[in-house]
């Protein structure tokens, strides 16, 4: 049930997020059925890969205080939009990511708060 939760989550964030920078070009999302599908990929990607690049940065994790995580977090997003396909779910730069990610984790935490409570 926590799996189906995060997925929808992410993709009401996913649609926010891509009608929030609709103007500047930073995030495309082709339709709710791409955010759909990208936010399940993203899941499936924080499960089996996310922990191996964890595990692997941690010394520099440890040294930047976990803001390093912000960067495995963007990565993530780059992969998903790897495999969900460029022309259904973009992002046009790396630093777009990484503001993608700082803002999704941002609203996750607020979520997730509110939900437990």
């Amino acid at each position: 049930m926590e799996f189906i939760k995060r997925v929808i989550i992410d993709t009401i964030l996913f649609i926010a997020l891509a009608g929030l920078f609709s103007r500047t070009g930073m995030f495309y999302v082709n339709s709710v059925g791409t955010a759909l599908l990208a936010s399940a990929v993203l899941a499936v990607l924080n499960v089996l890969v996310k922990p191996i690049l964890l595990i692997l940065s941690l010394p520099i994790n440890v040294l930047t205080l976990g803001l390093f995580s912000i960067v495995i977090n963007a990565l993530m997003l780059q992969l998903t939009s790897s495999f969900v396909g460029s022309f259904y779910f973009h992002f046009s730069s790396f630093g777009s990511a990484m503001l993608i990610a700082i803002v999704m984790s941002i609203c996750n935490v607020i979520i997730s708060d509110h939900i437990n409570n």
